[in-house]
C-alpha cells in the first residue's frame, strides 16, 4: 500500500517511504500542526485483521509513548484511520546499527561498549517502567549523525512477541538475537533483553552473530542447546573484561546472567576503565558431575579352591615353564588390582557444594571445614544488602546436587557492609563535571535533559538526590541538564483565516500579540497577509507574534442628493417662452468617471442619483459653460451625500 501524499489524522502528510520491516512500513511525514518532520510507522495489512493483536499493539505503543530517555526514540502520537494503525515518532537522521555492521564489519571495542552502555541505559529506564522490549537487535537501534544510540520499536516488539504464529513468521529475522527462553516460547522478562543485548554486543565486536544456520528453527535450537564460541577467539583485540561481560549476558540459565540492566551497565562502565580486569562475577556450573567407579571383587569360595587345588598342583609339575609364565601374568594382574583397590581407599570423596552465601564468616568457615573443604576468604566488598561480616558470594557457586572433592578450595567474598557516600552539590556544574564527581564517589549518573531559558545548555539544573544526602555507593543519581532556550519553528500563517492562524500560533508554542487589519486588493479578504515573525525561522518558544488580516471594504449603495438652487446661491431666472436665459449644466463624477451630466433646471428642488460608493465623488455646476460651483466628497465612510 502506497500512502505517499495521504494526510493521516488531518495533520500528518506522508511524504516518502524510508523503510520496510517485518511488522511495519516507515514513512517520512510532515506534521502540519507543529510544522515539523516526523516518522510515521504504519502497521502492515496482514496484522490488522487480528483484533487482539491490534488492541495489544495500541496499548503497548501508548505505554512506550510514556518513556522519556535520550537513548529511546520518542513516540509522539498513536492513531488509527480505518484499517490503518500508525505510530508517530521523532525522525532520526542516521543509520541502523545493522547497516553499520554490514558496511564496516567488526567495530572498535571501545565504540561498541559506548553504544552498549547507551542501549543498557535505555533498557534500564524501560524496565523500571515495567516495559520489556523483547526484540533488541541491531535493526532496532539507530545511530544518529552525532553518534547517539536510539532504541526504537518499543511496544511493537512486545505486541508481536505475544501474538500469533503469523506474527512470529514476520519477525523471523529476530531469531538470531532471541534468548533461549524466548526461542522455546517460554516466559520472557528483563533478563531476556539483556541476553539479546549480549548478542548485539557480540556481533558488534566480531562482525558475526554467535549462532547461524540455514533455518530459523535451527538457529533457535542453537540458542537453547549450544555454547557460543567466545568472541575473543574470533577477535583477539577484544579485552578480557569485555569478553566476560558478553559471555555472562549470554548465559542460557537466566539465574547466571546479569539480573538487571543496572548491573550490566556497571560492568560495561568498568570495562572502559579496566579492560583487562577480573571484576565480572561468573557463576560457574559444572556440566560434568563427578561419577563414581565401582570395584569388582573376586567372590570365589574356599570350597571351589579346594576342588581345583590338586589338579592345579599336578599341572604345575608337568608344565614348569608354562606355569612360571602364567604365574608372572597372575602376579602382574594381582598387583594392578591391588593398586586400584588402594587408590579407591585413598581417593578423596565427593561432597555436596555447601551454600555459604548469607552466613557470617565464622559459620561459613565451620560449614566448609565440616565437609573437609579449604575455606579461603578473598577480597572484601561493600554491599548495601548484605550486613558486614556475611558472605556475598562464593566460588564455586552453590548448585543443588553438584559436588566437588574433599580438600577442594572454596573462596568467598565477605561483605564490608554499606559504603555510605555524601552526594555533593551538582546544580550549576556542567554535565561532564557532575558525572565525573559522581563516578569518583562510586555513584552512577542518569542524565535527563530539559529546556531552560535561564540556564545555558549543558549545565545541571536539578538533582534527584539532594546535596549532602547520604546514599550507598553504586546507587544512581539522576541529574537534569539544561538544553538551553527551547526553540520553535515559526509556521507560515499567510493565506490562513484568523482562527486557523491563532490555532497554529498556539500549537507551535508562540503567543499572539495582536491582530491588525490591512488592505490588499490582490489578496483574499479575511486571510492573513503579513506576520511579524518570519515563516520557518527558529525563535524562542513563547515569543510574541502579530498578524495582519486583509480587510477589504464592502460595496454599499450610496445616494447623492444635489440642491442646485442652494448650491448656486439662488435661482438663475430664465423664460421658457423665448426669453434668452443662462444655461445650467450639472456634472457628477465618481473617481473621475462621469455618472451624470446634462442640462439641469436650476429651479428644481434637487437631483438624486444612486451609485456604488467606491471612492471620491465630484459635483460640478456650469452656468453658460462656466464653472460656478464644485464640491468634492469621500464616500468611503458614508452612504448618503447631501449637497445643500
Amino acid at each position: 500500500m502506497n500512502l505517499e501524499g495521504r494526510l493521516l489524522g488531518n495533520r500528518y502528510e506522508i511524504l516518502e517511504n524510508i523503510g520496510n520491516g517485518g511488522m511495519a512500513t516507515v514513512y517520512k511525514a510532515k506534521c502540519h500542526v507543529l510544522n515539523r518532520y516526523v516518522a510515521v510507522k504504519v502497521l502492515r495489512e496482514e496484522f490488522t485483521t487480528d483484533e487482539e493483536f491490534v488492541k495489544r499493539f495500541n496499548t503497548e505503543a501508548q505505554s512506550a509513548a510514556s518513556l522519556t530517555h535520550p537513548n529511546i526514540v520518542s513516540v509522539y502520537d498513536v492513531g488509527s484511520e480505518g484499517d490503518l494503525h500508525y505510530i508517530v515518532m521523532e525522525l532520526i537522521k542516521g543509520k541502523t546499527l545493522k547497516d553499520i555492521i554490514n558496511e564496516d564489519g567488526a567495530l572498535s571495542w571501545k565504540w561498541s561498549v559506548n553504544v552498549a552502555i547507551q542501549i543498557a541505559s535505555a533498557l534500564e529506564t524501560a524496565h523500571r517502567n515495567n516495559i520489556i522490549h523483547r526484540d533488541i537487535k541491531p535493526h532496532n537501534i539507530i545511530i544518529t549523525e552525532d553518534g547517539i544510540a536510539k532504541v526504537t520499536d518499543f511496544g511493537i516488539a512486545k505486541a508481536v512477541s505475544n501474538s500469533t504464529i503469523t506474527a512470529f513468521g514476520s519477525t523471523i529475522g529476530s531469531v538470531h538475537y532471541f534468548s533461549p527462553e524466548h526461542a522455546r516460547g517460554g516466559y520472557t522478562d528483563a533478563k531476556s533483553d539483556l541476553y539479546s543485548l549480549g548478542v548485539v554486543l557480540y556481533e558488534m565486536v566480531t562482525g558475526k552473530v554467535p549462532f547461524n544456520a540455514d533455518t530459523p528453527v535451527s538457529v533457535a535450537l542453537k540458542h537453547m542447546q549450544e555454547k557460543p564460541k567466545e568472541p575473543i577467539e574470533l577477535n583477539s583485540s577484544i579485552p578480557k573484561a569485555l569478553n566476560d561481560v558478553i559471555m555472562k549476558a549470554m548465559q542460557k540459565d537466566i539465574n547466571l546472567r546479569y539480573q538487571t540492566a543496572t548491573e550490566m551497565l556497571k560492568d560495561l562502565s568498568k570495562v572502559l576503565k579496566n579492560p583487562n580486569g577480573d571484576f565480572v562475577v561468573m557463576e560457574k556450573q559444572d556440566d560434568f558431575p563427578t561419577q563414581r567407579l565401582s570395584t569388582i571383587y573376586d567372590k570365589s569360595t574356599d570350597s571351589k579352591e579346594n576342588k581345583q587345588e590338586k589338579g592345579l598342583k599336578a599341572f604345575i609339575k608337568r608344565h614348569k615353564v608354562l606355569s612360571i609364565f602364567t604365574g608372572a601374568i597372575l602376579l602382574f594382574v594381582i598387583s594392578i588390582l591391588a593398586t586400584i583397590l588402594i587408590l579407591n581407599v585413598i581417593t578423596k570423596k565427593d561432597v555436596q557444594i555447601p551454600e555459604l552465601v548469607g552466613l557470617d564468616r565464622v559459620a561459613a568457615k565451620a560449614k566448609a571445614e565440616e565437609l573437609k573443604l579449604e575455606y579461603v576468604e578473598g577480597k572484601e566488598a561493600f554491599d548495601k544488602n548484605v550486613p558486614a561480616g556475611q558472605i556475598i558470594s562464593q566460588d564455586p557457586a552453590y548448585i543443588a546436587n553438584y559436588t566437588i572433592k574433599e580438600g577442594s578450595t572454596i573462596t568467598v567474598v565477605v561483605s564490608k557492609g554499606r559504603n555510605i557516600v555524601t552526594v555533593p552539590k551538582l546544580v550549576g556544574l556542567t554535565q561532564d563535571e557532575a558525572v565525573a564527581q559522581l563516578e569518583e564517589l562510586g555513584l552512577y549518573a542518569n542524565v535527563t535533559e530539559e529546556y531552560d531559558k535561564k540556564v545555558e545548555a549543558g549545565v545541571v539544573i536539578e538533582q534527584d538526590v539532594k546535596q549532602d544526602e547520604e546514599i550507598d555507593a553504586g546507587e544512581t543519581v539522576t541529574i537534569k541538564v539544561s538544553k538551553g532556550i527551547e526553540k520553535v519553528i515559526v509556521p507560515d500563517l499567510t493565506g490562513k483565516t484568523e482562527d486557523e492562524a491563532k490555532k497554529l500560533i498556539t500549537d507551535s508554542g508562540l503567543k499572539l500579540k495582536k491582530v491588525e487589519l490591512g488592505k490588499d486588493a490582490s489578496k483574499e479578504d479575511g486571510k492573513v497577509i503579513a506576520q511579524t515573525l518570519e515563516a520557518n525561522s527558529e525563535v524562542e518558544k513563547g515569543s510574541y507574534i502579530t498578524i495582519t488580516v486583509n480587510s477589504l471594504p464592502t460595496d454599499k449603495k450610496a445616494k447623492i442628493n444635489v440642491n442646485l438652487k442652494s448650491l448656486l446661491g439662488g435661482a438663475v431666472e430664465y423664460e421658457e417662452d423665448g426669453v434668452t436665459v443662462k444655461k445650467v449644466k450639472l456634472e457628477i463624477k465618481v473617481n473621475d468617471v462621469s455618472i451624470y451630466t446634462e442640462n439641469a433646471n436650476p429651479l428644481a428642488e434637487s437631483i438624486e442619483k444612486d451609485f456604488t460608493n467606491k471612492g471620491v465623488v465630484t459635483i460640478k455646476v456650469f452656468v453658460d459653460g462656466l464653472k460656478e460651483a464644485e464640491v468634492t466628497m469621500d464616500l468611503e465612510q458614508t452612504t448618503v451625500c447631501i449637497i445643500d
